[in-house]
């Protein structure tokens, strides 16, 4: 993790932003912590694909598919 930029917001909704995670075509990730005290990585999308349809939708499958796999248990034996 990096040290959030002078730039970087250090709030963005509900969630204070501890750390900057990494960047990529989409946009920045940040570690952010939520009001119950949980980590979570909050993605942050470029401008310029905020009226993507194609984009958004894309964005919409990776956003459901972590938070289903996020809601199954996990489970060790039998």
């Amino acid at each position: 993790m990096d040290d959030l930029l002078p730039a970087d917001p250090d709030r963005i909704g509900p969630y204070i932003l501890e750390g900057r995670l990494g960047a990529g075509g989409m946009g920045q990730v940040y570690l952010g912590r939520s009001p119950g005290g949980r980590h979570v990585a909050v993605k942050v999308i470029r401008p310029e694909h905020a009226t993507n349809p194609q984009f958004r939708r894309r964005f919409t499958r990776e956003v459901e598919g972590r938070t289903a796999r996020r809601r199954i248990p996990h489970r060790t034996g039998h």
